[in-house]
């Protein structure tokens, strides 16, 4: 079953705004049976909206769309679906009471422009906005179902999930299974080297690759008669790609890698103390979106000045002087200050040089050090990482990450070698 994500928005077609919301959808509805073989772009022009739809609706059997729907003027979606139908404009009233509730709540008086959204095409079914003012709607367009969300991306994901999803899974053909590997350490190219000839080997598989810097997933993806034999293929050829990237593999499905290496944390029962300096806290905040960093998570402290650094971690002022503050030594007295602070089972300390300025030659953008004082002792890493301050701030955060990961990892393994 073919699909198409449309994208409607002059914010889109001028480069103003991130068009997350077209990648989102395009792997929901892969996660769902569907091939999607378009993302179409285009402003909020009538003319433009109805020529776009018109063309997909030749393609596609489902089309999913965003954005459009608000009070403003330029929001003209509704208005433009109803023209190429042919079908008058109607106000819903059920989601106009439901508009003017939400605005009342706001202490906001219901106004023309606000009204407006509860307008939809005649014969439209009605998808209600739980998370925000404008419904969606879903039309025919020939023999294509076409669904209408709202573009804010909130209230677009949790309307698809309650709206749109059921019905959609009903149109596919359920003859795909996909599994997908989370990776960290290794590029695109060279994970996509590492599996030359599998494609090959199993027909009707394909593998696919998704860079979120600095994290590549694999989505290993199979075509049979019906479902159950596209999953046994599937699981076939997964079971070639897991050897050939484990090191690099850390999770399958959804699971992020901050939320991965706080649930190692909390299965091995460690507690975990951050002294970050030039990440900023960034560590500390990837773990800390996830729910439930409060069970191993004791302090993250950003040290960023000399006088921090001494001060609240105890790191000796002559090894400051002697070695700098971009230095093994200071990653290493970091990580173990903060450890003996905190009383936690595991320290980590990061000090380099994110840029764009404070380089040198013996030490240049992209140095950093990091260390972890762990129950085996003392651990501490040079990177030369490249990119922009962000970048090497990221990629500093993860490989920290990775050496909790693999204390985790290995402290398991010794365990399971004593039992």
């Amino acid at each position: 079953m073919t699909c198409a994500v449309l994208s409607i928005g002059t914010e889109l077609t001028r480069g103003e705004i991130l068009n997350t919301n077209a990648s989102w959808l395009a792997s929901s509805l892969t996660d769902l049976g569907l091939t999607v073989t378009e993302i179409v772009t285009v402003d909020d022009h009538e003319e433009r909206i109805s020529a776009a739809l018109d063309r997909l609706a030749r393609t596609a059997r489902v089309i999913v769309a965003t954005g459009g729907l608000g009070p403003t003027t330029d929001d003209l979606t509704a208005r433009s679906v109803a023209g190429f139908l042919g079908a008058p404009l109607e106000r819903d009233v059920p989601s106009l009471d439901h508009i003017k509730r939400r605005l009342e709540q706001a202490g906001r008086p219901l106004t023309d422009s606000n009204a407006k959204q509860a307008d939809v095409p005649r014969g439209a079914e009605v998808l209600p906005n739980a998370a925000g003012t404008a419904p969606g709607f879903s039309v025919r367009v020939r023999d294509v179902v076409a669904f209408f969300l709202p573009g804010v991306p909130r209230e677009m994901e949790r309307m698809f999930h309650e709206q749109v999803s059921s019905r959609v899974r009903q149109l596919a053909t359920h003859d795909t299974y996909q599994i997908k590997l989370r990776t960290f350490g290794l590029p695109e190219s060279t994970l996509g080297d590492k599996l030359a000839g599998i494609e090959e080997s199993y027909p009707g598989v394909t593998i696919g690759y998704r860079a979120d810097f600095p994290e590549v997933d694999v989505k290993v993806r199979a075509t049979a008669s019906n479902q159950a034999e596209a999953r046994v293929l599937a699981e076939r050829a997964i079971a070639e790609v897991r050897p050939r990237l484990a090191p690099w593999i850390y999770a399958e499905g959804e699971e992020n890698f901050a939320a991965h290496v706080g649930r190692l944390l909390r299965s091995r029962g460690f507690t975990l103390a951050l002294a970050e300096s030039c990440t900023g806290g960034l560590m500390g905040h990837m773990l800390t979106i996830e729910p439930g960093a409060s069970d191993f998570l004791l302090v993250d402290a950003v040290a960023y000045a000399n006088s921090s650094k001494a001060k609240f971690l105890g790191v000796a002022d002559d090894v400051l002087r002697w070695h700098g503050a971009v230095s093994p030594e200071v990653a290493a007295a970091m990580a173990e200050g903060v450890k003996r602070i905190a009383g936690a089972d595991i320290g980590i300390g990061i000090t380099g040089i994110a840029g764009p300025g404070g380089a040198t030659d013996s030490k240049p953008i992209g140095l950093v050090y990091i260390s972890s004082a762990g129950p085996s002792g003392t651990v501490v890493r040079e990177h030369r990482f490249s990119g922009d301050r962000l970048q090497i701030q990221t990629r500093a955060a993860y490989t920290a990450l990775q050496m909790v990961r693999t204390i985790c990892l290995d402290v398991a393994s010794t365990r399971e070698l004593l039992k």
